[in-house]
C-alpha cells in the first residue's frame, strides 16, 4: 500500500521577535564579503583566525557551562565533529580567497548555492529528490551558467574566483551534512567548538606549508578580523541557530538567501563595487531556484549556518 507523501514544510509566519533576530542576523552577515574584502592580510590567514577566534569565544562557554560534556563524548561523535571541522576549514580556504579574484556580488551568490549541493548529497545517500527540486536546480544552475558568462566577459579571472565560489558553497553543504549528524547526539556549543578547533587545526596547517603569514598586520586589519569573527561568525550566526528552536528551518533558509541582496548592497554602498546589470537576471534566476529547492516537500535541506 502506498504511502502518503510528507506535507510540505510550513512557512507560517515566525514570532515578531524571531524575524527581529533574524534581521539583525542578517545584517550582520551581510558584512562578511565587503569585510574580507578590505582586509589586506592573506585570505588564508584571515580564515584561520576567524576559525581560532571562534572556537576560543566558544571554548571558554564550553568550560564554564558544559565542561562535563567534553568528558562524555565517545569516539564517533568526536570523529563526526572534526569530519566537519576539516569539511569547515576547506570552506573557508575556498570561498575567502574566490573574495580576492571577483566580487563580492558573484562571490555571495555562488557559494549561497550550498542547498543544491546539499540535495544532491541526500539524493546520494538514497533520500528521494521530488520533482520541484530538481526543476529548481536545474533553474539555478542556468543562473549560475549566465553569472559565470557576465563576469568572463568583465574580467577572465572572476572564472577563478567564482569557482573558488562554487567549491565552497559545495564544501559548506558537505560540512553542514556531517555537523547536522554530530548534532544528534552532542550540544550545539559544544560541536561549535570541535569542528572550529578542527577547522582552524587545518588551516593552520595549510598557512605553515604555503608560508602564509599569521602575523605582522595592521592594526586596522586585526580590528577589521575581530569585528568579523563577532559579527558573521559569532553573532550574526549565533542568532540564527537561536532562533531555530521556534522558527521553522525552510523560513531560516529562505531568510538566510538575503544575504545576497543584503551582501551586494552592503558592497555597492562601502567599496563602490556597483553589478553589471546583466547580473540581476542571473542572482534572480539563482534566487528562485534555491528558494524551490529549499521549500520542496522531501528534501531536507540543512541550514547555511554553522551551528554555532
Amino acid at each position: 500500500m502506498s504511502t502518503a507523501p510528507p506535507p510540505a514544510p510550513t512557512l507560517g509566519r515566525p514570532p515578531a521577535v524571531d524575524l527581529a533576530w533574524l534581521g539583525v542576523a542578517i545584517v550582520f552577515i551581510s558584512t562578511s564579503g565587503p569585510i574580507i574584502t578590505i582586509i589586506a592580510a592573506p585570505a588564508l590567514a584571515i580564515a584561520f583566525w576567524r576559525c581560532f577566534l571562534g572556537s576560543g569565544a566558544t571554548g571558554v562557554w564550553v568550560l564554564l557551562r558544559q565542561r562535563r560534556t567534553l568528558g562524555h563524548l565517545n569516539r564517533g561523535e568526536v570523529k563526526l565533529m572534526v569530519f566537519a571541522g576539516l569539511l569547515l576549514g576547506a570552506h573557508f580556504a575556498a570561498w575567502i580567497p574566490s573574495l580576492r579574484f571577483t566580487t563580492v556580488a558573484s562571490s555571495t551568490a555562488l557559494v549561497a548555492t550550498q542547498p543544491i549541493w546539499a540535495a544532491l548529497l541526500a539524493r546520494l545517500r538514497g533520500v528521494h529528490i521530488p520533482g520541484q527540486a530538481w526543476f529548481g536546480i536545474v533553474v539555478a544552475l542556468v543562473g549560475i551558467l549566465i553569472l559565470t558568462g557576465i563576469d568572463f566577459t568583465v574580467d577572465p579571472k572572476h572564472l577563478i574566483g567564482d569557482a573558488l565560489a562554487l567549491l565552497g558553497g559545495m564544501l559548506a553543504a558537505a560540512y553542514v551534512t556531517v555537523a547536522e549528524q554530530a548534532r544528534q547526539s552532542v550540544s550545539t556549543s559544544v560541536t561549535t567548538l570541535g569542528v572550529y578547533a578542527s577547522a582552524g587545526a587545518l588551516l593552520l596547517i595549510m598557512c605553515l606549508v604555503l608560508r602564509v603569514p599569521l602575523a605582522g598586520f595592521s592594526l586596522r586589519d586585526w580590528l577589521l578580523i575581530l569585528a568579523l569573527t563577532a559579527g558573521a561568525q559569532l553573532l550574526g550566526h549565533t542568532l540564527i541557530n537561536k532562533v531555530l528552536s521556534t522558527t521553522s528551518a525552510t523560513v531560516v533558509s529562505l531568510a538566510i538567501l538575503f544575504e545576497m541582496p543584503g551582501s551586494t548592497l552592503v558592497a555597492a554602498v562601502w567599496l563602490g563595487q556597483i553589478p553589471p546589470l546583466g547580473l540581476i537576471p542571473a542572482v534572480a534566476l539563482m534566487f528562485v531556484g534555491l528558494v524551490m529547492v529549499i521549500r520542496s516537500s522531501s528534501v531536507k535541506v540543512p541550514t547555511q549556518t554553522p551551528p554555532i
